[in-house]
């Protein structure tokens, strides 16, 4: 038995995991504890992956050789494009997995990776000596001790869950809180606030009558998250299904707010605005009849169902009630119901953007634990804050990814710039270059950094620039071969544009908005036959590359250009240079914000809310700008 390590890992959530494979891959001997070995990355609330901005970010982690793509695509058992009435830019992937073989793939991940190590228990104090982070105490007085700690405790520090009036302490259901952290931070000088999540009810299938629901099926193609080929997963592909409350499902539920916790004054913590629970939307949407809820198989065979759209705290009996009036429920039959679960977080601007504390050298936090919301933006910290202590225990420069050049530069930007005051998720409309973050080129953004940091694999570079080859040699056709107006007229018209008048080159048919770039497939034989040399596996995914970058070319630059100006204030280093509050000509918000703060740049100070212009102005001034 061993008791030290480079790394300890405490926590075996998305981030956790996340953190631990990225630590270990790049060198480190790492530790990683957890309280129970048969639930990591556990999806404890909707069996899903990905959507609007966080499906970006699934395929950034996986470009940068994290797992959580992997994983997803062994587990899938229903995959969508969304967003697709809009253009391809704007896609956003979304996965519904079997919840259970997620996890155990999980495990066997970290369990092939040598330098993973295991330790099941509870951490319940560091070992901080001089502000730097030397070791855990656990629950059973295990000592350890290693040059770096990634505090990955999600929603367990202090968890307490609610069921109407009925109060119970724990991280999740069956699974006990996490104790005497907080306290110690606290202690030292942490920022410690709380918040609040929730979960809904889980349906029996066998008493559901599926006839008076929509059904929603995947989509099909050769859609998956990891950007390297794999094989189907031959695990059944299963619909998920749609519903709707009604005014007297309303009446239901209003009934019950006396003994919710979130309306009774029990719960004083603020939960996420972008998932609410069904009770806050029936009082803060009182002018709508009905709320969409979808029922989503929680795995491959299993008769579990978890219905989106119906978190809720309420008493179990108002929950059923309630239930038994939405169509296709009336039947109804539940195995645990909705609750609500409030927890300890640590506030955001408390970090560095490596996710490095700034009281504790070498102690690193992700996840929910920083005040956001979600797997995916918990997987993103996770990697991360893996990669950065595994950097800065072997005195490498930090990783850190800008905003122009992934969503998770965007997340982590906006966590310790601005801070948060409710449950953080990340959104496409929180990026400025939303054009140059595209699910589609993460591995053209992303893949060379990772290489060059050490993380991702020959075997993955080499999958970028066959891609980016074969790309060019379709760029190249495209802008090369002519077509002949009398040849090709008939069928631009039965596609609803207009008829040529003269011979073009290809390219000028594919940039009509009617004309995407498998319609040329039908009609020019040379293309097609260029086409059909692409590898099978991914044949779609290297088309739909190049009409993004063909038809968006000059959104594209214009959004490059508009990001090189932004660099520029990036550029101008700021840290430790001035001592705000003797800046008189700062604004008394701006000297509070910045002292607190303590920006890196110029450009991360412009962000902070309440620093005007013309404070910035005034660094500017003062740093002879």
């Amino acid at each position: 038995m061993e008791f030290n390590y480079d790394i300890i890992v405490v926590g075996g959530g998305h981030a956790g995991c996340e953190a631990a494979a990225a630590a270990a891959n790049l060198g480190s001997k790492v530790l990683l504890i957890t309280m129970d070995m048969g639930r990591f990355a556990q999806m404890s609330c909707n069996p899903a992956i990905g959507g609007i901005a966080k499906g970006q970010i699934v395929r950034e982690i996986d470009a940068l050789g994290g797992y959580t793509g992997i994983i997803t695509d062994k587990s899938s058992i229903q995959f969508r494009m969304l967003n697709r009435s809009k253009g391809p830019a704007m896609w956003s992937p979304r996965a519904q997995c079997d919840r259970f073989v997620f996890s155990n793939e999980w495990r066997n991940k970290l369990e092939s990776i040598p330098n993973v190590f295991f330790w099941q228990d509870s951490v319940t104090e560091f070992i901080i000596v001089d502000n730097i982070i030397k070791g855990v105490r656990t629950a059973n007085n295990v000592e350890f001790f290693a040059s770096g700690v990634v505090l990955t405790t999600g929603t367990f520090l202090n968890g307490l869950m609610h069921i109407g009036s009925v109060r119970s302490e724990g991280g999740r259901v069956s699974e006990p809180a996490s104790k005497g952290l907080s306290e110690q931070l606290l202690s030292a000088g942490f920022k410690v606030g709380r918040m609040k999540t929730g979960t809904p009810v889980r349906i029996d299938e066998r008493s559901i009558n599926f006839d008076k629901l929509e059904e929603q099926k995947g989509d099909f193609g050769d859609y998956k998250f990891s950007f390297l080929p794999s094989p189907d997963n031959g695990l059944k592909k299963r619909s998920c299904f749609i519903t709707y409350t009604n005014p007297d499902v309303h009446k239901v539920l209003e009934t019950g707010l006396d003994e919710s916790p979130m309306y009774n004054g029990t719960i004083q913590s603020i939960g996420p605005r972008y998932c609410p629970s069904i009770e806050t939307k029936i009082v803060t949407f009182a002018e709508k009849d009905r709320h969409q809820l979808f029922l989503e198989p929680e795995g491959e065979a299993t008769i579990e169902y978890y219905l989106n759209g119906f978190s809720s705290s309420l008493p179990l009996e108002t929950q059923i009630n309630a239930l038994k009036l939405v169509p296709g429920l009336e039947d109804v039959k539940v195995f645990r119901p909705g609750y609500a679960i409030e927890y300890d977080f640590f506030e955001p601007t408390q970090l560095k953007h490596s996710l490095e504390t700034k009281l504790i050298s070498n102690l690193f936090f992700a996840g929910q634990i920083n005040g956001t919301t979600g797997y995916e933006e918990a997987a993103a910290q996770g990697l991360m804050a893996g990669i950065n202590a595994h950097q800065k225990i072997n005195e490498r420069a930090e990783f850190v990814l800008s905003r122009d050049e992934a969503y998770i530069g965007v997340l982590i930007d906006d966590l310790v710039t601005k801070g948060v005051d409710e449950p953080y998720r990340m959104f496409t409309s929180r990026a400025e270059f939303r054009i140059l973050l595209r699910q589609d080129d993460a591995d053209s953004r992303l893949t060379p950094l990772s290489f060059d940091l050490g993380l991702a694999s020959q075997n993955r570079i080499d999958h970028l620039k066959e891609k980016i080859e074969l790309r060019n040699n379709l760029i190249d056709f495209l802008q090369t071969f002519s077509v002949k107006a009398i040849l090709i007229n008939d069928w631009l018209v039965s596609k609803g544009t207009s008829a040529l008048k003269q011979g073009v080159k290809l390219i000028d048919i594919l940039m009509r908005p009617q004309i995407r770039i498998f319609d040329l497939l039908e009609i020019v034989k040379p293309f097609e036959d260029l086409v059909n040399t692409l590898p099978e596996n991914r044949r779609e995914e290297i088309l739909e590359s190049t009409e993004i970058i063909l038809k968006y070319s000059g959104y594209i630059n214009r959004e490059k250009a508009l990001a090189e100006k932004f660099k520029r204030l990036e550029n101008l280093k700021i840290s430790n240079r001035f001592e705000y509050s003797k800046i008189k000509s700062l604004s008394t918000e701006a000297r509070q914000k910045l002292e607190s703060i303590q920006p890196e740049t110029i450009g991360q100070a412009s962000r902070i809310s309440g620093v005007s212009p013309s404070d910035i102005n005034v660094l500017l001034v003062l740093m002879g700008r």
